[in-house]
């Protein structure tokens, strides 16, 4: 089959199993939909096993077909992030800018070299030494929550609006800034050229900063091009130049796409769709996004469950997976508890903001879709034939499964007690200013 076959397969899929995660009312849609892919993938390969395996190798090789990275990473994380920027307001942003830049830049660093220095520690104890650079790798790629993943599952649960707020925004601006850390660290790592401080500098400013800026350009431009639109469909149709064409020019300018999308996303959504969209036409605009972000989170979930196919699993690999899911959720706990103890000398948060940020920093697509972008053939041991790429790729997955399906399906009880904490205090401050 042809990756157009297999792509459109997997489409049908994808969309049939939402509606059967649907009526599973225990689970959030996004989590029963990677356990079903899952179930599936572990099917197919006790299938494969015992039958002999030809559905199985047919099914693996249309797989293989698929750039998982180029689809995600030059594909369907324009569109989602797109959409959820569209629903951020800049009024409640604002009052939370602070946080969430502290959260999205330091936090993201700090977990990065907290990951990459326990791993560089441990790693000798389970046989297999490992240079810095490849463990600082791990930590660049696993240290953003993904926003694909956060926004999908915390948006229908009903978390407080501030927690919410810094969650969301943090997800969203994060994943730029950790491919811009990722990108730096991967020079490191197989560049023969040394990397200096002032080439980071210059790789930040020109990826994030740029992307922000580009992403602003991107919004200023449509803002005045949807004068020109007279019917509705074509202001719903237009919004699509964002995450296309805008998309794909980021990378000819040498941008941050993401956060390209994010800025431009903000941009339309509260400064745009209010001038030019009747209240009937943000419906509409709305439902338009939503069936788009439904859809690709859907296709992305699935494909998630179903790369466990692709992942070798060797025997000297397993330590390192279980120890993965440790110490990103200690390094996460770090990175989140350490700025929030100067947070709260200024201003007061909901007792749970802490918890919901640690446990509901999430991972998905974009860390394995990094993961996989690494070079194949540096092999780490020689005795047990273990690359760096297919080491880092069974980590990754193994945080990425546990942050899906434990952390999002054990998220609800976490966002009920905050909002059990929040709705008394709002009562109280009404009734004082009665």
């Amino acid at each position: 089959m042809s990756s157009y076959q297999i792509l459109c397969i997997l489409c049908a899929l994808a969309l049939v199993t939402s509606v059967i995660s649907s009526r599973v009312h225990k689970l959030q849609e996004t989590v029963a939909i990677t356990a079903i892919a899952l179930g599936v993938s572990l099917l197919l390969l006790l299938g494969g096993k015992a039958l002999g395996g030809d559905v199985y190798l047919y099914f693996v090789s249309g797989l293989e077909k698929l750039d998982f990275q180029a689809l995600l990473l030059n594909g369907m994380l324009g569109f989602l992030l797109f959409a959820g920027a569209l629903q951020i307001r800049l009024k409640i942003l604002r009052q939370q800018k602070w946080e969430i830049l502290i959260l999205a830049f330091v936090s993201t660093l700090l977990s990065t070299f907290i990951v990459g220095g326990l791993l560089f520690w441990f790693a000798p104890m389970l046989d297999l030494p490992l240079l810095l650079s490849h463990c600082l790798l791990f930590g660049a790629l696993i240290s953003p929550t993904d926003p694909i993943a956060v926004l999908a599952i915390l948006k229908k649960m009903g978390a407080p609006e501030d927690i919410a707020i810094q969650v969301e925004g943090e997800s969203l601006f994060n994943d730029g800034i950790g491919l811009v850390i990722f990108v730096a660290i991967s020079q490191l790592a197989f560049s023969t050229e040394p990397l200096t401080f002032i080439h980071i500098s210059e790789l930040f400013i020109q990826e994030a900063v740029g992307g922000v800026i580009y992403g602003g350009i991107l919004g200023f431009l449509l803002h005045h091009f949807f004068r020109y639109c007279e019917e509705e469909t074509q202001l719903m149709l237009v919004t699509l130049l964002i995450p296309t064409a805008g998309y794909v020019m980021a990378e000819v300018f040498g941008v941050s796409g993401p956060l390209a999308m994010v800025s431009a996303g903000i941009i339309i959504g509260n400064f745009s769709v209010p001038k030019f969209f009747t209240r009937h036409e943000r419906v509409k605009l709305l439902t338009f996004w939503s069936l788009i972000e439904s859809f690709f989170n859907a296709l992305l979930f699935l494909l998630l469950g179903l790369l466990l196919l692709l992942v070798t699993f060797k025997a000297p690999l397993w330590w390192f997976m279980f120890v993965a899911i440790p110490l990103v959720l200690l390094a996460r706990a770090l990175s989140v508890l350490l700025p929030y103890l100067s947070f709260r000398l200024f201003k007061s948060y909901n007792p749970y903001a802490e918890t919901i940020l640690i446990w509901g920093g999430l991972r998905g697509g974009l860390a394995l879709a990094m993961a996989m972008s690494l070079p194949e053939g540096i092999v780490i041991d020689a005795i047990g034939g273990v690359e760096l790429r297919e080491l880092l790729l069974v980590m990754t997955y193994a945080v990425v499964v546990f942050s899906i399906l434990v952390q999002g399906s054990t998220m609800t009880g976490l966002i009920r007690k905050s909002n059990a904490v929040t709705e008394p205090s709002t009562a109280a401050g009404s009734s004082k200013s009665a």
